[in-house]
């Protein structure tokens, strides 16, 4: 077996570069290298499964900016993956003892993390059947790292959280290679500051991310929610958009005190009404992003109960000439009801949520040069 520590240093103005491994949604692969090349934090070097691979010439380049990615990893070591026997689960502790632990700390804190280790703890995870589970890789690696360290480790077989401050480690095996991964923000960077309140069937936060940016919101434009839950969207749209004018409606009083809530401080409007029958002109919305109550986590209420046809006529309706609706739909039938409202899907990417396979689907409404509103302008606020 064998272990390489640090694999793919190279050496340029002055400084060791690193690997940076930013893991994603299934899908999101080539949204996250885009963004990547586009904030200039690096070469992108190889698309894995859920993984992007990045190095930096900028020693200091803060990766935990990214929006599109659930996390992001420095490099720490890599062997052949050590098969489906059951010790080789125990055997993946070689990686622990190939990782160069002070040059990691030192990377972990220029690249935006925490110099600070008081514990260690490990998330493992596999493609393929295994004669051991996550566990004991988790422990196997765990526990030769907090030896070293000099640290306590804390064991995810129990289902707790780990303490505050320990740093995180990953291990992955894809049947070719096993890798270790050293976390370099103090939490994985899905876990977003704003969601002080969530609701079922709310949207992961770097999903919201990526159908923000496939959206291409401009100064601005008028950016609609009309299913917006606990505002994830909308929050991630402001991130990258502040310049918008951002509303969002449900139907759900409790989605919106949790949205009231999360975007406390963000230039967002919130206001209860019927998806089916939004308060909005017709052509008075340059953008609509939305993740629709299909039946799945969340049921259907007012109009949508009936019939989704009465979401579909009203985006189509509420959308200027020209403007854009990204969508997040559970299967390939809603690409159809959109065409039939004469909306264009000018762009379908596959994703992977849960376990589930769903589709992000962008859709253009005919006609319009520049996508500015026609009609008087939106409606009243809701």
């Amino acid at each position: 077996m064998r272990i390489s520590a640090f694999p793919h240093h190279c050496e340029s103005r002055g400084f060791t570069a690193p690997t940076l491994v930013a893991r994603c949604v299934h899908g999101l692969e080539a949204t996250v290298a885009a963004e990547i090349l586009q904030r200039g934090l690096g070469v992108v070097t190889h698309l894995g499964h859920r993984e992007v691979h990045f190095r930096t010439d900028d020693s200091r380049a803060q990766v935990t900016g990214l929006r599109t990615a659930d996390d992001v990893f420095l490099l720490a070591a890599q062997c052949q993956d050590t098969g489906t026997a059951k010790q080789s689960g125990g055997a993946l502790a070689r990686l622990a003892d190939a990782a160069d632990l002070g040059e990691l700390t030192r990377l972990r804190e220029a690249h935006g993390g925490s110099s600070a280790v008081t514990g260690v703890e490990v998330s493992a995870s596999f493609l393929g059947r295994r004669n051991f589970n996550r566990y004991d890789v988790e422990d196997a690696v765990g526990q030769a790292l907090a030896r070293r360290l000099g640290v306590d480790y804390h064991s995810r077989r129990a289902g707790t959280a780990p303490p505050a401050g320990y740093g995180g480690w990953r291990v992955t095996l894809d049947g070719t290679r096993a890798t270790l991964m050293l976390r370099v923000a103090d939490r994985p960077l899905h876990r977003r500051p704003y969601k002080r309140c969530s609701v079922p069937g709310t949207l992961h936060p770097p999903l919201a991310a990526a159908m923000a940016r496939m959206a291409g919101i401009r100064p601005g434009d008028t950016v609609l929610d009309p299913c917006c839950g606990a505002g994830t969207l909308l929050i991630e749209a402001a991130r990258q958009q502040p310049q918008a004018r951002l509303y969002g409606v449900d139907l759900d009083v409790r989605a919106l005190s949790a949205a009231e809530e999360n975007t406390a401080g963000l230039p967002v409007a919130l206001g209860r009404a019927d998806a089916g029958r939004l308060p909005f002109a017709d052509g008075g919305v340059h953008c609509v992003l939305s993740n629709p109550p299909w039946g799945g986590q969340v049921a259907a209420r007012g109009l949508l109960s009936a019939s989704s046809v009465h979401w579909w006529t009203e985006l189509r309706r509420v959308l200027a000439p020209g403007g854009t609706a990204v969508v997040l739909l559970p299967d390939a039938d809603g690409v159809a009801t959109a065409i039939e409202r004469r909306l264009a899907p000018v762009h379908v990417q596959r994703v992977r949520i849960s376990g589930a396979q769903s589709f992000l689907v962008r859709l253009t409404a005919p006609g319009g040069h520049g996508r500015r509103p026609s009609g008087k302008g939106t409606a009243a606020q809701p």
